[in-house]
């Protein structure tokens, strides 16, 4: 049974890494295209090449897709890319701002780095779903998101390709909804206000 989310969110920001397209592509069909929230993505890709997350998920997706520009509007029913080699950040509730600080947790995008964003931004208004991963990136801005009143959810390390990620994050936010990737799905309409 997934639960009613406790308060609205105005944004929703998922991080994944190794084992993170399995997940996604679970839940990005699942949201509709009038989904009426921002959903924006940070998966661990290389650097050096260029990302192919919007060709990847576009035929399976009827929401919007969008690799961040520096700048770029924060608009509701699209899902926005963290493009490679840079952080990405909301600069306020309106705008993103994409950033080459050096990486976190070894990662540029950093989950952390968009998850903190979101909670200086969104306070409580935000949902941070944490998913696959091999590392500890996205967990310090898991907890983040919690300590600002958001709503924080881990994918259930049992379902997860790489469960250390989800398991750090629940080690940080132990108060985070746990769900496998179907259920994560359903959290996510359920945000929405979709069935």
């Amino acid at each position: 049974m997934i639960p009613h989310l406790p308060h609205a969110v105005d944004a929703v920001v998922i991080g994944a890494s190794s084992g993170g397209i399995d997940v996604l592509s679970t839940l990005l069909p699942a949201l509709p295209r009038d989904y009426p929230l921002p959903v924006v993505v940070c998966l661990h890709v290389p650097p050096d090449r260029r990302s192919l997350l919007v060709e990847v998920f576009r035929y399976r997706c009827t929401i919007r897709l969008k690799e961040v520009d520096d700048k770029d509007k924060v608009e509701p029913g699209v899902v926005y890319f963290a493009p490679p080699d840079y952080h990405l950040l909301f600069e306020d509730r309106t705008s993103f701002s994409l950033s080459v600080d050096d990486p976190v947790n070894h990662s540029r995008p950093s989950i952390d780095v968009l998850f903190q964003s979101a909670a200086g931004v969104f306070g409580a208004r935000a949902l941070g779903v944490l998913c696959s991963g091999s590392n500890d990136d996205g967990a310090a801005g898991l907890s983040a998101i919690c300590v600002a009143g958001g709503i924080a959810a881990v994918q259930d390390p049992r379902s997860a390709t790489s469960p250390e990620m989800p398991s750090a994050g629940l080690l940080a936010c132990p108060t985070a909804l746990v769900h496998d990737a179907k259920g994560l799905a359903q959290l996510l309409r359920n945000a929405g206000g979709t069935k």
